[in-house]
């Protein structure tokens, strides 16, 4: 099988949608063998911030010397990316080999008329990958929700993680702040430890804590106070942790929150008997990347490229904008799909760029781009919609200018569409 011809495989699934409910992997996990019970997990959920912080935990833990799996989505540029070990992905012979062994398995499973979704067959792909590899330990990010998501089926892990919450994905979670924390809590199993981002709504809060309680969990609430700020810019934050200097290379209050989240989790593992050593706080924190989350392709014009879908990324992105962009001309790039708050997102970037061009990412829920143009223009911002990725790159770099920015925003379907070609015009400028 063809890489290719994998990804038909698993992409044929997709039809089938996201359908909560772990019966039908647990199914397919015993008939693998069930992997999952020969690893250690670290489980994050949450709203926002659970990519970074699984990225930033699984940098220290590998500059430890820890075979270190790491599952995060949505994938930016390769599929790949979403299964990781040490920080290198699954190659893409590898994943073909994995799915022509498993797919007769989810063959023979609708033939008793159980489906398979696509997230629950790629989640049976990584922890089959990572039991092979013999993992020290996988920092497993939930796909959607938590107590019903397919990464739920993990037994008690060393430590569940609960980021930012806030509202998304109300169809399905919830549409109340507590009824989503509810459902993010789902992760927290009986005797476990559970670290709590340090700055929840209140609301979200009481839940979390009600539910470790119940479930006999010792709760950590994450410390801003760990912390000190020695410098920020926009390649990043200078941080000190009980003595040790340390670079955040991602810019916004929200990633030190994040690295604070991070740095909780680390803290329990030690304590738990994986030793971690100064140097590789440092060393991981500094080496730490994250595509598409405020991430910075050039400085000269500057270059934000984010993936921020929702109303408090889309309030984060603003903030990093206000405090590294301000006096510059910005202009935006942006798309969005249309059944996410678009409405929301405007409001909250409204006032920050000069001009914004619109794009309609490759999906069949993308909004319409002359759609977008046209809610920025009813704010009073001068917008135009792009018929190409490189009509809208081309002119949004040559309205910047080299002293201004280009911020590139609204969806993380967009942005895996537009960074291979930015960084081939900037590589080229």
């Amino acid at each position: 099988m063809t890489y290719e011809e994998a990804l038909e495989k698993i992409s044929s699934l997709l039809e089938f949608g996201t359908r909560p409910g772990l019966e039908r992997i647990e199914k397919l996990l015993e008939l693998l063998g069930n992997p999952q019970d020969k690893l250690k997990f670290v489980h994050v959920a949450g709203t926002n911030g659970k990519g970074t912080t699984c990225v930033l935990i699984s940098s220290v833990l590998r500059k430890s010397k820890y075979k270190t799996g790491l599952f995060t989505s949505p994938y930016v540029t390769d599929f790949c990316e979403r299964m990781q070990i040490n920080g290198e992905m699954i190659s893409h012979e590898e994943l073909a080999g994995l799915v022509e062994k498993t797919f007769p398995f989810i063959e023979q499973m609708a033939q008793n008329g159980e489906i398979i979704t696509e997230f629950e067959f790629i989640t049976a792909l990584a922890l089959q990958w990572f039991a092979q590899k013999s993992c020290d330990i996988v920092v497993l990010e939930v796909g959607l929700g938590g107590r019903l998501d397919a990464t739920n089926v993990i037994k008690t892990p060393l430590v569940s993680v609960i980021t930012s919450i806030s509202l998304d994905h109300t169809a399905i979670l919830g549409d109340t702040v507590e009824k989503i924390a509810y459902e993010k809590c789902g992760i927290i199993k009986e005797n476990g430890i559970t670290v709590c981002y340090p700055d929840q709504p209140t609301q979200a809060l009481e839940v979390i804590k009600t539910v470790a309680s119940e479930r006999h969990n010792r709760f950590v609430l994450a410390d801003m106070n760990s912390v000190a700020r020695l410098s920020a810019n926009i390649t990043g934050t200078g941080l000190e942790y009980r003595g040790l200097l340390i670079h955040l290379p991602f810019i916004g209050e929200h990633q030190v929150k994040n690295a604070v989240t991070a740095l909780a989790v680390l803290e329990v593992l030690k304590q738990e008997g994986f030793p971690i050593a100064d140097h590789s706080f440092e060393a991981g924190f500094s080496s730490a990347s994250f595509p598409a989350r405020l991430e910075l392709l050039s400085l000269s014009p500057i270059v934000l490229l984010d993936g921020a879908h929702n109303p408090d990324g889309t309030a984060a992105l603003a903030a990093a904008v206000k405090r590294y962009l301000g006096g510059r001309k910005v202009v935006a790039i942006m798309g969005m799909l249309a059944d996410k708050d678009v409405t929301a997102a405007v409001k909250n970037l409204e006032g920050l760029f000069t001009r914004v061009i619109t794009l309609a990412p490759s999906n069949p829920r993308a909004m319409d781009a002359q759609q977008l143009a046209e809610l920025w223009r009813a704010g009073g911002t001068e917008a135009e919609a792009a018929d190409s990725t490189d009509e809208a790159l081309k002119n949004a770099l040559s309205l910047a200018g080299n002293e201004g920015a280009v911020v590139i925003c609204g969806s993380l379907y967009l942005a895996g569409e537009v960074r291979p070609r930015a960084l081939e015009l900037l590589n080229a400028k």
